[in-house]
């Protein structure tokens, strides 16, 4: 369905008007885990993994979704929308219709038609796509534009107030504003970010361990309120720290054993990542490719160790990664607990990289993974279908 005159094809067929059609990619973070909601670092690709939402004017005050990969459809009245999420898929684009009302906005009513190739619950930020497609489609519908990370925000808080999911801002952030070819060092205080290029001879392999990641669950809830824990002892010693952000791994000497041991490993955890996020980026920007794969693997070490997001399937393959021909990087992305792991791989070595990956990964683990070689796309946009009318 990458084909947009199918895509398009299919909305009219199914709602008799010939839609406008507006992709949002999913992503993959390089480096950086669980720092955004400290106010840190964090630097992701966008990647060649899209939602796509076809959507046309409606005139009889409905709003109708419907979602190509759930062959489902809801129906709602644009002039009452639901006040609360069902834990549906439908929760994401009500979400954000919920944001921009909130916004003072008029929602008109519309048909859309959604799909995407984002693998869902592993980690690449399917929720975050299909929000951002979404708030693109509907906005451009009502004559409305916002900047990149504005839209970002809006789409970041219908996951925090109406899907209730406590994510931070980079996977919205991405998906809007990424740029072909190289990942970003996002400042998630002031969103303010620089380019870090991704070279042409490397390629992002990404290996889904077939283990579903789901950030509303509890863990992910734990493991912020360990984190905000921290920070609370640390900032009553110096009231200037108000996220991680702001303290040292000398704050923790000191004021370590202040903490429980599972804040205590978080904020270890968070407050390196940033360190080792910083340096990242340098070292991918002057091309240092030794030193980004040592931060890479220390990087995951701490997110399984430290901030204990990790499990036995991930952690096995970073291990069977470490020794197979032109890798450069391993670790676990993404929110934690399953999901997918970002492989650094020398470009003509990728796809001998993958399938011996995923041999290696089936004989150990007993589940035959999802491997894809990406590159680092763009951020949303419109899309041209050009398709002739369908009699």
């Amino acid at each position: 369905m990458h084909d947009l005159a199918a895509l398009s094809a299919l909305h009219l067929a199914r709602f008799h008007a010939e839609p406008e059609i507006f992709a949002a990619p999913g992503r993959v973070n390089l480096i950086g885990e669980h720092t955004d909601y400290a106010e840190g670092f964090v630097m992701p690709a966008a990647i060649d993994f899209a939602t796509l939402a076809a959507i046309s004017p409606r005139s009889d005050g409905k709003i109708v979704l419907y979602a190509e990969n759930y062959k489902g459809e809801r129906t709602f009245d644009a002039a009452a929308l639901p006040k609360a999420a069902t834990q549906n898929w439908s929760d994401y684009p009500l979400g954000v219709l919920a944001v921009l009302a909130g916004e003072g906005h008029t929602i008109p009513a519309f048909s859309m038609t959604l799909w995407g190739d984002v693998p869902l619950g592993s980690g690449l930020s399917s929720s975050a796509a299909l929000e951002v497609a979404t708030a693109l489609a509907v906005t451009s519908l009502m004559g409305v534009t916002y900047p990149g990370p504005v839209l970002a925000r809006l789409c970041q808080r219908a996951e925090n107030e109406f899907v209730g999911a406590n994510c931070g801002i980079m996977d919205q952030f991405i998906s809007a504003n990424g740029a072909k070819d190289n990942a970003l060092l996002i400042d998630c205080r002031d969103l303010s970010f620089k380019l870090a290029p991704i070279p042409e001879s490397i390629s992002l392999v990404i290996a889904n361990t077939m283990v579903k990641h789901a950030v509303s669950g509890g863990e992910y809830t734990s493991r912020r309120a360990e984190v905000e824990a921290a920070c609370a002892v640390i900032a009553r010693h110096r009231p200037e720290v108000r996220f991680l952000r702001d303290a040292t791994p000398e704050d923790l000497e000191r004021w370590g054993s202040e903490m429980t041991p599972n804040s205590l490993k978080r904020a270890r955890h968070v407050i390196t990542e940033n360190l080792r996020t910083v340096a990242a980026a340098d070292a991918l920007i002057r091309h240092d490719l030794r030193e980004l794969g040592r931060l890479m693997a220390d990087a995951h070490r701490s997110y399984s160790q430290d901030f204990e997001a990790s499990c036995v399937e991930a952690d096995a393959m970073v291990a069977l990664a470490q020794d197979l021909p032109g890798l450069i990087g391993a670790r676990l992305t993404g929110g934690g607990f399953g999901g997918c792991t970002v492989n650094l791989v020398e470009v003509d070595q990728a796809p001998v990289f993958a399938a011996a990956l995923a041999e290696r990964y089936s004989t150990e683990i007993g589940i035959a993974p999802q491997i894809h070689i990406c590159h680092a796309s763009g951020g949303a946009h419109r899309v041209e279908p050009r398709i002739q009318s369908v009699r």
